[in-house]
């Protein structure tokens, strides 16, 4: 699978370069290179693509939803690169403002239609016919192919974020005050960055990349910060656990682990949520409250359907099925809870954000950026035991055997019993494709 989706990215980037391309100099009559990228890729088309490709099957015949959800994951994408580029480059690289119903210019209902109908064609028709011509690579060139792109991609992509970074100011910097120990090294790397800023200021004529020096701040986790964003997940984490915990024993009449790891009571999909809500709605947080229900709504239907189709797919188990509740979509998502999120969003900005963001700003600051990192380290090392003993408890279910002594100690301490207390609802997706 990881096979024929790489060769979709790649695809999709360059087919979305071309359109790009051809856009341009339909409407103004020249050539110009609107790829952020030195090779001839719109990475946004890939990812589109390939999260299209991946979600969307199970919703391939329901072409109100296919459409839908197409749409939307592709317009957040596209919303997304736009802010990054703006911040990085000081300007807009599209704008959508003179089309109806645009948000921010970035993204626009015309542009969105667009998006759906192309992921209609992608799913039903494109990806198919492309799934077949490459059966028709032989496997080892294709590999071959795809290494050699990669390599190609990483290197442009890391001259790129180098550019947008201002490292070619700060190198100019080290060679002016007579470091030359590495100056064939350094006069290449200048060139490059020259060569990719040219490039970039030729597409985006106002773009710029000096980047001005912060002011240190005296206010720990001040705005939407990193240290902000950090703290706001493992919150939304542990408060994510215990609604669950509670919401389920209220309804199902007994109490049962919610928790996405094995060391703690910490639900990741709320965690996410609501770090990524505030990261992207931060500067909307003021509207009005049916624009908070409405986006929280759809964006919350979305990332909930996206985490089940990524478990599913990474650890072989469905952690929940919604297919006995009405309105529901693939068993992933359902409309009640789809309006949870949307009420959730506009609980969250309007009554408890405020507070939770004074408290997390109130820890001094030295104290809070080491407690941050901490926690960092902490949740990093439980999310590599919780995949790897989940790893464990899908083989074991489809009997193999440990292989060596890391599998024998997950057995050991993580076997069956435990595993079933800390994921209750978990199915392997063999047994739910027979049952479900």
């Amino acid at each position: 699978m990881l096979y024929n989706l790489v060769w979709l990215f790649f695809i999709y980037s360059i087919a979305g370069w071309v359109l790009e391309v051809l856009f341009v100099a339909l409407r103004r009559h020249k050539y110009m290179d609107r790829g952020v990228l030195n090779g001839p890729l719109c990475i946004i088309y890939g990812v589109a693509g390939v999260i299209i490709a991946v979600t969307m099957p199970d919703i391939r015949d329901n072409l109100f939803f296919l459409f839908l959800y197409s749409a939307l994951y592709a317009t957040v994408i596209e919303w997304i690169a736009g802010h990054i580029l703006e911040h990085f480059t000081g300007t807009r690289w599209w704008d959508y403002g003179h089309l109806p119903f645009n948000f921010d210019g970035y993204v626009a209902l015309p542009v969105s239609v667009v998006w759906g109908l192309l992921g209609v064609a992608m799913v039903r028709w494109i990806n198919p016919l492309l799934f077949d011509l490459m059966d028709l690579i032989p496997r080892p060139v294709g590999l071959a192919i795809q290494i050699v792109l990669e390599v190609l991609l990483v290197i442009d992509a890391a001259d790129t974020v180098l550019t947008l970074a201002g490292v070619q100011n700060r190198l100019r910097q080290v060679e002016e005050v007579g470091n030359r120990l590495s100056a064939l090294t350094l006069k290449l790397g200048l060139w490059l960055l020259g060569r990719t800023e040219r490039r970039m200021v030729k597409a985006n004529p106002k773009a710029s990349f000096a980047r001005t020096k912060k002011a240190k701040p005296t206010v720990f986790a001040q705005g939407c910060s990193f240290y902000k964003i950090v703290m706001l997940f493992f919150i939304g984490s542990f408060l994510g656990d215990i609604a669950e915990t509670i919401f389920c024993r209220i309804t199902a009449g007994y109490w049962m682990s919610r928790s996405s790891v094995v060391w703690g009571p910490f639900s990741i999909v709320w965690g996410l949520a609501l770090a990524l809500a505030t990261l992207l709605m931060y500067r909307y947080k003021d509207r009005s409250s049916t624009f908070l229900f409405v986006a929280g709504t759809l964006l919350g239907g979305a990332y909930e359907y996206l985490c089940s189709v990524f478990t599913e797919i990474v650890f072989g188990t469905v952690f929940w099925d919604y297919s006995a509740i009405p309105f529901n979509l693939a068993g992933r998502v359902n409309l009640l809870y789809c309006f949870f999120w949307g009420i959730a969003a506009v609980v969250w900005f309007r009554v408890c954000y405020p507070v939770l963001s004074r408290w997390i700003e109130k820890i001094p600051l030295r104290p809070g950026k080491v407690i941050t990192w901490c926690l960092i380290v902490f949740m990093a090392a439980d999310v590599v035991v919780s995949s790897a003993a989940l790893s464990r408890y899908t083989a074991r279910a489809e009997g193999v055997p440990p292989q060596n002594a890391v599998e024998v100690y997950l057995d050991e301490h993580y076997d069956d019993d435990r595993m079933y207390a800390i994921y209750p609802k978990a199915v392997h997706t063999e047994q739910h494709s027979t049952t479900g």
